[in-house]
């Protein structure tokens, strides 16, 4: 998860204060000292932090909270709603236009990112608008820009205007938006040359560019890992040209926060767009609330409801629930299940999601992403008949053998596999003779990071090179 240290140093310091039924003065600068420490060293800028601690000391030594119940609580939601504010309060969307042409001109210093982010928003927003995208290859000057463009055009199946690296930038955009235009394409993204470092010649460029584009957005990429560096960048840009949005990428890595915390609050330019990972599908719109609520260990259920969403359909997810809330259940639907979950990403991305697992950095980092791959082929290697009966397999351990040998897999995961099968069963048969009371319970309990069944998730690697099976 992104913003890990920043993450564990905020909680560590707020844990001190929710456990308290009264607090005092000392106990808020002590909780302040330390957000003050993981705030610096996130890289978030000075200016930014002073004003980050004076408004929620001001807040937090009212004589509502310091008298009122649960003042530990309260002072968490003062922090939470003050890092929502300082992210940016609000999502902000791409100006799209629901009828005719949309031009999103992408702009950004070389290694940010910028030439995969404009092939993950062609994607996300075919997807999310049924708009028909097309990509302009205006990058002449990077080794392989073009290539690399049109790599990913066919990965996503969205055409790539180029003419190659010997024509002007402004000579390829006025053709290829000419082109679109002709050939119907509503929604054009022009990826733009990019430098080390900002100097005279690129800004021109990219002034001319936008004058024959006139696009509806301006989008500069920032590296999440750049720290507060990314505000100069920021400022440089937006002088010469506008900028209507940021881009912040490489939020999967080892980002410190920096950046995030600090861009919209020093230069008013709205974060609009979030990459998480290296998958084109990895893309999400920027939510304020719901990255504070991640940084807080509260999880981000509605992104993970997007996600699900965005990647299964409704009618699927209907058929799928009933399967499972019947007895019928067999290997066939486990499989279908399977293949669903690996469409929304990685399974430590779908459980970074969840309230409380940011408190369990080190059993998620040991999830095996490759486990379903692994169930799959012993699932595979059962007959057609095996996978209706599960039964069938339970009583026959020569059949566990032979499914063993043939998937690659050893006899236990096999004994696993059919245990989960009964398990997930076992806790569907609960759910559907829970009432509201027992449901409201145990909400309640995932809110606070409490999961049925799960006291401590067996994820274990395993001993010895390549011999790691699948744990849950």
């Amino acid at each position: 998860m992104a913003f890990d240290s920043l993450s564990s140093r905020l909680q560590m310091g707020l844990r001190r204060l929710t456990g308290k039924g009264k607090l005092d003065e000392k106990d808020i600068d002590d909780m302040l000292r330390e957000v003050r420490l993981s705030l610096l060293e996130a890289d978030v800028n000075y200016k930014v932090v002073k004003k980050f601690l004076a408004n929620i000391k001001e807040q937090a030594l009212g004589e509502k909270i310091m008298k009122g119940l649960n003042p530990g609580q309260q002072v968490v939601k003062i922090v939470r709603e003050e890092l929502k504010r300082t992210l940016g309060d609000e999502a902000v969307d791409l100006k799209i236009k629901e009828h005719g042409q949309s031009i999103i001109m992408a702009v950004g210093l070389q290694g940010a990112g910028k030439t995969t982010a404009v092939g993950k928003m062609a994607l996300f927003y075919r997807k999310k608008l049924k708009k028909k995208p097309l990509l302009i290859a205006a990058d002449i000057y990077r080794p392989a820009a073009v290539d690399q463009l049109v790599t990913l055009g066919k990965q996503i199946s969205v055409p790539v205007f180029e003419m190659g690296t010997k024509v002007s930038a402004e000579k390829i955009v006025t053709e290829g938006l000419k082109y679109a235009k002709e050939n119907g394409y509503d929604l054009v993204f022009i990826d733009t040359a990019g430098r080390l470092q900002i100097n005279e010649e690129l800004m021109q460029e990219l002034k001319n560019v936008k004058e024959i584009a006139k696009p509806d957005e301006i989008l500069l990429t920032v590296d999440a890992m750049a720290g507060q560096d990314a505000v100069n960048v920021a400022l440089a840009f937006h002088n010469d040209l506008d900028i209507t949005g940021i881009i912040l990428t490489k939020l999967d890595g080892d980002t410190r926060g920096g950046a995030a915390l600090s861009i919209k609050e020093m230069t008013g330019i709205p974060i609009k767009i979030m990459s998480t990972g290296e998958k084109l599908d990895a893309m999400e719109i920027f939510y304020p609330d719901r990255l504070a609520d991640r940084i807080l260990g509260m999880g981000d259920v509605l992104s993970l409801i997007d996600t699900v969403q965005e990647n299964i359909d409704e009618e699927e997810m209907q058929k799928m629930s009933e399967r499972m809330m019947s007895q019928s259940y067999n290997y066939n639907d486990l499989l279908k299940q399977f293949k669903m979950i690996k469409r929304m990403g990685s399974i430590s991305k779908i459980l970074g999601f969840l309230p409380g697992m940011g408190q369990m950095k080190s059993a998620l980092n040991q999830v095996d992403d490759k486990a379903f791959d692994k169930i799959e082929a012993i699932i595979y290697s059962m007959t057609e008949e095996e996978r209706r009966h599960p039964e069938l397999i339970d009583k026959d351990f020569k059949r566990r053998d032979r499914i063993s040998k043939g998937s690659g897999r050893p006899i236990q995961e096999v004994n696993r596999l059919r245990q989960m099968l009964e398990e997930t069963k076992k806790a569907m048969k609960q759910m559907k003779n829970m009432d509201e009371g027992d449901a409201s319970r145990m909400a309640q309990q995932m809110k606070m990071g409490n999961y049925p069944g799960m006291s401590q998730p067996k994820m274990k690697k395993g001993k010895g090179k390549g011999k790691g099976g699948f744990r849950y």
